[in-house]
């Protein structure tokens, strides 16, 4: 069996996303029921906290699929029907041709940190459509696996990474990807703008807590999107706090937003 992971990259007409959640969390469950290895379904919005405020954020929600496939070539195109009952429906605002379907084969499942707390779910997720330079394939795994994985899922609030390449067999409509490479990740947090800047202040030495990160590796291209989601979908919910099994007294109470006039 093989791990995949399908994101669903889309918009929603404003007078329907009432009636999308409930297609999603209705019949749309009970269908993906159905499918040979479907392990689970979950909806995202994207949130206003970005980590590169400045890219373009074109999709409002995410749906994410994983998949364990023993037969991916015959099984995979079967989640195209269920996608396009949406479309079909007028679920899907796709005037400007922004939506995207990518199905990636992931390398392996969620690699945890100490932060995780697995009694409780995420509170989002967010994505990276990365690339690695030609030539460097084998340094930028090793970089990954070695060193960003462990030093990104300390950070306070991320708990976990997991990474996939993109996978042979698509499903319609096949559209422009612009990462070959899914980067996962997971958070636990109520505080984003929290989580996000601390990431940057430890890319760059200076966060409070002392801890930096490594160089980045020159194997990870800069030909990549980022975007963070919050949860909407399901009945459990994170609880609140900021999933961290370090110390927090070290940052300054306006760390991530200016005290209070």
């Amino acid at each position: 069996m093989a791990q995949y992971t399908t994101l669903h990259l889309h918009n929603v007409p404003d007078d329907k996303t009432v009636a999308y959640a409930a297609w999603f969390d209705g019949k749309h469950k009970e269908d993906l029921g159905r499918l040979r290895g479907f392990r689970s379904a979950d909806r995202f919005e994207v949130t206003p906290e970005q980590i590169m405020p400045d890219i373009a954020q074109p999709w409002r929600f995410m749906s994410v699929y994983e998949f364990d496939y023993e037969a991916p070539r015959i099984d995979l195109p079967a989640l195209a029907p269920l996608l396009a009952e949406a479309r079909d429906s007028g679920l899907i605002d796709d005037e400007n041709e922004s939506e995207r379907i990518y199905s990636y084969r992931m390398y392996s499942d969620w690699q945890f940190s100490l932060n995780h707390q697995p009694d409780h779910p995420f509170s989002g997720v967010s994505i990276i459509l990365a690339n690695f330079v030609a030539g460097m394939e084998e340094e930028y795994h090793h970089w990954y696996e070695n060193t960003h994985i462990p030093e990104v899922s300390c950070v306070p609030g991320k708990v976990g990474m997991k990474r996939g390449r993109l996978a042979d067999v698509q499903v319609e409509p096949r559209r422009y990807c612009p990462g070959g490479e899914l980067v996962f990740c997971a958070q636990q947090t109520d505080d984003l703008l929290f989580t996000v800047k601390d990431f940057s202040a430890r890319a760059r030495g200076v966060s409070p807590s002392g801890i930096a990160f490594a160089d980045r590796s020159k194997a990870g291209s800069f030909a990549r999107t980022v975007h963070y989601f919050r949860k909407i979908s399901g009945d459990e919910k994170w609880p609140g706090g900021i999933a961290y099994d370090g110390d927090l007294s070290v940052y300054p109470d306006d760390f991530a937003r200016p005290a209070p006039g």
